[in-house]
Formats: structure tokens, sequence, C-alpha cells
């Protein structure tokens, strides 16, 4: 069975672009595309695509809004998101909406065939910075000790580790609850104390906690300079 891609972006040059870049894999398929944030969720609900890699930038609904919407009706969704900066805030709003991938503009060339290919291998992918920032405890929202100690981590057992790599990798409690042969009703008590012990209160945190303690694995770009 082929992958199926859906691209959105309000540029259709851009769209054949990269409709270019991803047709030549034989298992990929390019289910349809999009040119704004409303149409991209409509045909994600109708297409059912495995993977939306959608402009962060667009009309009536912007990307990261869109990806939200996507998760939402389909938390199991993975997006690629691509923007023009890779600023902090960007970084944050993508990584709070759930997007899994993030590929700048100037660098799709290189970096799209390869972010596809994580996503479809459940890794994540990043850019330098990205992966910088979440190394670096960056984006982080637990509090900080004043007095300067390092906090000591809480111990996860190690059937925690593997709800948390389910979760971080874009699973559903119950799909959680399948793959390890509980009951949804455990799987979902499971994520309560897991997200209570951690003291995070969002799948971006539990996300950033699973990359910075090496549970589940991430692809950098080369960040190769021409």
């Amino acid at each position: 069975m082929k992958l199926r891609i859906l691209i959105a972006d309000d540029h259709e040059v851009v769209r054949r672009g990269l409709c270019a870049l991803l047709q030549g894999h034989e298992s990929w398929e390019i289910c349809g595309d999009a040119k704004d944030g409303r149409e991209v969720v409509e045909k994600a609900r109708l297409l059912k695509p495995d993977i939306v890699i959608l402009d962060v930038g667009m009309p009536n609904l912007n990307g990261l809004a869109a990806t939200r919407q996507l998760l939402q009706e389909n938390p199991q969704q993975k997006v690629i998101v691509l923007t023009i900066t890779d600023s902090d805030q960007v970084i944050r709003e993508a990584l709070d909406a759930g997007a899994r991938g993030f590929v700048l503009k100037s660098d799709a060339a290189r970096d799209l065939v390869t972010a596809v290919e994580a996503l479809q291998r459940n890794r994540m992918f990043f850019t330098p910075r990205v992966n910088d920032m979440v190394l670096a405890g960056f984006l982080d929202t637990g509090h900080k000790p004043s007095n300067g100690e390092v906090p000591r981590l809480p111990t996860l057992t190690p059937r925690e580790r593997e709800v948390i790599q389910l979760l971080a990798e874009g699973k559903s409690s119950k799909e959680v609850a399948s793959v390890l042969n509980l009951s949804t009703k455990t799987a979902e008590t499971h994520r309560s104390n897991i997200m209570r012990k951690l003291d995070i209160h969002s799948i971006r945190d539990l996300v950033v906690y699973a990359v910075k303690n090496d549970i589940i694995q991430v692809q950098v770009s080369s960040d190769i300079t021409a």
C-alpha cells in the first residue's frame, strides 16, 4: 500500500514543485493538494492522507491553525510544516499544534524527502535549530528551581516509558492499549499518571521530554550549505 501525501500551499508553483520532489518515490502517492488552510482540512477529511505537508502562511486558515484542526479531528495525523523562518515563536506554535516535521522552505529540495521518510518510520524531523532548542530545554514549560539546583527527575517504570514512546509517536490512548494489550481505561490511567509525575500538561511537552530523554528518535537535517 502506498503512502498517501496531501500537499497544501497557496502558491501553485510551490505546490507543483513539492509534488515534483515527492512523485519520484515509487511507494508514495500524492493524493491531493490544497491552496489554503480550510481546503486542506476538508480534503484531509475526505482523502485520509498518511502525511499532510502544509505551509505555515496560508490564507483563510493559516498552517498552524489548520494543523490544530487536523489533529483535533484525527490525533494520529502526521503533519510536516513548511516555513520561511525558524523563529522561536513559529517553532513553539508548530510543536504546540502537533506538527511532527519542521522543514524550512529554503531547504525543502534537500530535506523534504528525508522528512517524509522520517515520519514514515514514526520518527520526527527537525532542523538543527529546532533540535538544539529542544535538547537545551528552551521549550520546557516546567518550573525551574530558583536556587540553581538541578531538579531530580522522577523515575519511570519500563511500562511508563513504553506508553510515553507511543504517545509521543502520535498514538491515541486506544492505540496504546491495543499495542500493549491493555484496556483503554488502563492506558488512559497510565497517561494521566505520567503527565502528573512529570509535571507536564500537553502532548508537546511530552514530545519534548521524550526527545530529550532518548525515548523517541528524531532525524535532524544535515544542514549542509551550498
